[in-house]
């Protein structure tokens, strides 16, 4: 026999080894949220205020609808990641309402949470504002992309 046919042990090494990858590349995947706060509806990470941590998501049916968001469901001096549509929609002060790309600028990876003022993304660290979508932390090389929300009455639109 050589070394090119196979035998037991090299069809169950390769077996073994097929068994590993498919774990790391499914923590390379982008579907999920780093600190567990993803759910069926594809939302994360709703907070308020400037000190506390996230809060999970307030559930709704996977984020903007094609009525739009109703403005209560973004919390003053937070916010709320819509996963489905790769938004971020921020309130920093009462009635000032922001929209971001919820794509981190350093290597692509979903932001996934949002405290203290700040958007987070746990793949490197990098950290966002609240305010103006600008880097406070982390190696991401630039801020986030701004998106144009329109308020109407108690709902918003974003594009």
């Amino acid at each position: 026999m050589t070394d090119l046919e196979p035998n037991r042990r090299n069809v169950l090494g390769g077996i073994a080894a097929a068994g590993l990858a498919v774990p790391l590349l499914a923590a390379c995947g982008s579907s999920g949220s780093a600190d567990g706060n993803s759910n069926a509806s594809g939302t994360t990470g709703t907070t308020g205020g400037g000190t506390g941590g996230s809060t999970g998501s307030s559930g709704g049916g996977g984020g903007a609808a094609p009525g739009g968001i109703p403005t209560s469901e973004i919390p003053v001096g937070g916010g709320k990641i819509f996963d489905n549509q790769q938004i971020v929609v921020t309130q920093p002060k009462a009635g000032d309402f922001k929209a971001f790309s919820a794509i981190c600028t350093h290597q692509g990876c979903p932001v996934t949470q949002i405290q203290g003022g700040t958007i987070d993304c746990m793949c490197h660290g990098s950290q966002f504002s609240i305010k103006d979508g600008s880097v406070q932390g982390g190696p991401a090389p630039s801020p986030l992309p701004e998106k144009t929300v329109t308020v109407t009455g108690n709902t918003l639109t974003v594009s």
